[in-house]
């Protein structure tokens, strides 16, 4: 199993999977990465960066702790891309990321 790391997240981006839904994602520029690998590698179609620098508000930091406890950021060498999942609390709790940064 990876080493499990503490991401602090930056940004808001949207990404675009193969079957062309698009969902926004609240990460940092490591996953975003990742993101760009995973668009290279054809696992999703497209990840743009919406906002940048986005502040660390209580529930972004309430997001980022569910994030770390429950995902691990996968290395270079990954061979799917996993989409976070969002139960209905963690999704209100993205849903007002959002609309704290105007987007949506």
């Amino acid at each position: 199993m990876a080493k499990k790391s503490h991401e602090t997240l930056t940004l808001i981006e949207e990404i675009t999977r193969l079957d062309g839904s698009r969902y926004m994602e609240i990460s940092n520029m490591v996953q975003n990465g990742r993101a760009e690998l995973a668009r290279l590698r054809n696992m999703i179609q497209e990840v743009r960066i919406l906002q940048l620098n986005i502040p660390h508000s209580p529930s972004v930091q309430a997001y980022e702790d569910y994030i770390n406890e429950n995902y691990v950021m996968p290395g270079e060498n990954f061979d799917h891309f996993e989409e976070w999942e969002k139960p209905a609390k963690i999704q209100e709790l993205v849903d007002t990321i959002l609309k704290e940064n105007h987007i949506g």
